[in-house]
């Protein structure tokens, strides 16, 4: 697959802000592929941001600059996603009409399809072309995302003399990834598992039809680990994550991990039936799991057993080259799900 010319000063560095780390992913175009030339993450501190809210917009900047400079990061062009609360992403059914009257559409009858007052968001849409039979009615995605959050990004990252130049949402930004990588004429669903929060996002035949972000994530249970052992935040995690043996702590923490994940289990399964309500006749074929939170011990096949479809972690560098001299494969491997939404950010071309 030869990719359309693009100079590597049209991408941007992916930014993804989560509200346990920031990751960031810089990509070079070749011929025939994408190179991963930087990445990295650091870790922010509790609450400095909460379900997409920047609490503490200065920390945040300040552990972004740092991060760009360990890297060695020269370009001035970024994007970021959003998500959680502030972001509202909604199909809705509408007459088939030329671009601008869809616009005009969107404009004057938003406030019918969002809960926000129209004054204080930024809109956006994507025909989906879906046509019925007749050709007289399509599917639209709208996005309404509240200025106030997207300004306070806007104001934090230019004010480290960045220039942001792509607002992305978290769930659309792993679906860019998801269709570089992997065949678009399957039926999947994606979820990204983070701290404090779970996107999922149903692909079907290369387009998103189930898209929702749900407040759980993996920090419960790190905490509840935390709190029933009486331990440090570090250790829980280490603990979570399979990075040191449980021991006889293991029962108490396959309870805890059953508990919690059954909440997972059953987000998952809502948004499952909710696709299979309205495409029985495209059945998926499989979950793609990323995010910080995907690799929890033993998540993969859990999921994959409760749902009864197969299950595997997300690697967003499938088909991208490496300069493993410069980047470790191994380190490559073990941060890869959680770089899914900076990955699929700085796969896009700026406009500007």
């Amino acid at each position: 697959m030869k990719l359309p010319f693009l100079s590597n000063e049209d991408l941007v560095v992916g930014i993804d802000i989560g509200s346990h780390a920031v990751k960031v992913c810089q990509l070079k175009r070749t011929d025939k592929a994408y190179a991963v030339i930087n990445l990295g993450s650091a870790t922010l501190p509790e609450d400095a941001v909460d379900d997409g809210t920047l609490n503490d917009p200065d920390v945040v900047g300040e552990i972004i600059a740092e991060l760009f400079k360990n890297l060695k990061i020269k370009q001035k062009k970024v994007g970021f996603s959003i998500s959680g609360y502030s972001v509202i992403v909604k199909k809705v059914n509408l007459a088939v009409m030329s671009e601008e009257d869809l616009e005009e559409h969107i404009q004057t009858e938003a406030e019918q399809y969002i809960p926000f007052d129209i004054e204080d968001v930024y809109l956006d849409f994507q025909d989906l072309k879906t046509g019925d039979s007749d050709g007289e009615r399509t599917d639209v995605m709208l996005v309404a995302a509240k200025k106030e959050i997207v300004d306070d990004y806007l104001e934090m990252l230019e004010g480290l003399n960045l220039r942001p130049v792509i607002v992305d949402v978290d769930g659309f930004a792993l679906e860019n990834t998801y269709e570089y990588n992997y065949p678009k004429d399957e039926n999947v669903a994606l979820v990204d598992i983070g701290a404090s929060k779970m996107n999922i996002n149903i692909i079907s035949k290369g387009v998103s039809v189930v898209a929702r972000d749900i407040v759980v994530g993996s920090r419960q249970l790190t905490e509840q680990i935390q709190d029933t052992f009486d331990i440090e935040f570090e250790e829980a995690e280490a603990l979570k994550l399979g990075h040191i043996p449980a021991e006889e702590k293991q029962e108490m923490i396959a309870d805890i991990f059953s508990s919690t994940c059954t909440q997972w289990v059953l987000e998952i399964k809502k948004a499952i039936d909710l696709y299979q309500e309205n495409h029985a006749d495209a059945p998926l074929s499989r979950l793609v799991l990323s995010g910080g939170g995907s690799k929890v011990a033993g998540l993969v096949k859990y999921l994959s057993s409760e749902t009864e479809l197969p299950a595997e972690l997300f690697n967003p560098f499938a088909n991208m080259t490496v300069n493993t001299k410069k980047i470790d494969p191994d380190y490559l491997d073990i941060i890869g799900p959680e770089m899914a939404i900076a990955t699929g950010i700085a796969i896009r071309p700026s406009v500007i």
